[in-house]
């Protein structure tokens, strides 16, 4: 019997041109009212089939309905102010206009439920749901309210908890946290970054899950990447933190990066989502260099714990780009099935 190599997606992929401009972050919709809902669905059904025909296991919504990762689940928070914006680094990266905090953050009604409920109609295998983490909500907005990154991000992580309950309830199997922030924050994540992430996964009935990447395909993130010298080793102030947790799956960063793969090591006992796909280049991977970075891993890993993934959400990509390295992920997932077996 061949022991399977199941596949993810991290979040997002490409949406088509006549929804928003296509390669591009934070691209505004071409659509208005009605109109814009109903292209909201056909994409996300449009992105399933995508997954579907490349042979992926775990389905996502690529994220079809949002503008932004993080922004999108903020717009429909009581408290933010979107219109007088002020600008912010990003991650020490960069810097973009963002919304600022100005009262107690609260949710009224769930924000992605009835995506999640469409999501789980269109497929009868897994599926798995983002969520935007804690620290990276906070590092996304200016907080002229709370006055501390800890306080706003316990806020935040009662509201995720409230979401992501109702998320399960929907029929999703994974609720994802993405937490590029923790591979920059190393004192905040220690003191109360994993806790306010463990807060926000408390109680579900579904299993969790982190992703913790070097950040999209895009020049700011780039340029850092080249900073960080031969080896990235910030996954080894995080992981032992996670692996302690009570989160139970960690996606991380692995084709074209320099991190070194022992690291999974410390996430021992975990589900480890092992980002074989580069977001950054426009070059599809073979499904022999998808199989090398699994086969790496699996010195670390048990194959039952092990998934092939993207390093990163796809949105800044085209779509045929997209989908060509989707099956590339599982070319090169079935190798190493087959491998196994």
């Amino acid at each position: 019997m061949t022991q399977k190599i199941n596949t993810a997606i991290a979040g997002s992929l490409p949406k088509p041109a006549w929804l928003a401009e296509p390669e591009k972050l934070w691209a505004p919709w071409q659509l208005q009212g009605e109109a814009l809902a109903q292209a909201k669905v056909d994409a996300m059904r449009l992105s399933v089939d995508d997954q579907l025909r490349a042979g992926i296991t775990v389905i996502g919504d690529g994220e079809q309905t949002r503008q932004h990762f993080v922004t999108t689940f903020i717009d429909s928070l009581r408290g933010v102010d979107f219109v007088n914006r002020k600008t912010v680094r990003i991650r020490n990266r960069y810097d973009a206009d963002v919304p600022v905090v100005i009262d107690r953050v609260s949710r009224g009604d769930s924000v992605f439920v009835e995506d999640a409920k469409r999501l789980r109609l269109l497929t009868k295998g897994p599926i798995k749901f983002t969520l935007p983490g804690p620290m990276t909500m906070i590092d996304t907005l200016y907080d002229d309210y709370y006055h501390s990154r800890e306080k706003l991000a316990w806020a935040f992580a009662e509201i995720l908890n409230e979401e992501a309950k109702e998320l399960a309830a929907a029929g999703v199997d994974i609720i994802q946290f993405d937490e590029p922030a923790f591979n920059v924050f190393f004192d905040e994540v220690r003191d109360w970054g994993v806790k306010t992430l463990e807060r926000a996964a408390q109680g579900l009935t579904c299993k969790s899950a982190v992703h913790i990447c070097y950040g999209y395909g895009i020049e700011a993130n780039i340029k850092w990447k080249q900073s960080l010298g031969d080896e990235w080793r910030q996954y080894e102030k995080v992981f032992p933190l996670l692996a302690q947790s009570t989160i139970d799956q960690v996606s991380l960063e692995c084709q074209n990066s320099r991190v070194p793969m022992d690291l999974i090591e410390l996430l021992r006992g975990k589900d480890v989502l092992v980002g074989a796909i580069d977001v950054a280049t426009n070059t599809i991977e073979t499904p022999e260099q998808v199989a090398d970075v699994l086969r790496r891993a699996l010195k670390f890993v048990e194959p039952k714990h092990l998934y092939g993934c993207t390093n990163c959400g796809m949105v800044p990509l085209s779509r045929a780009v997209a989908n060509a390295k989707l099956q590339a992920l599982v070319a090169g997932a079935e190798i190493v099935s087959k491998e196994l077996g």
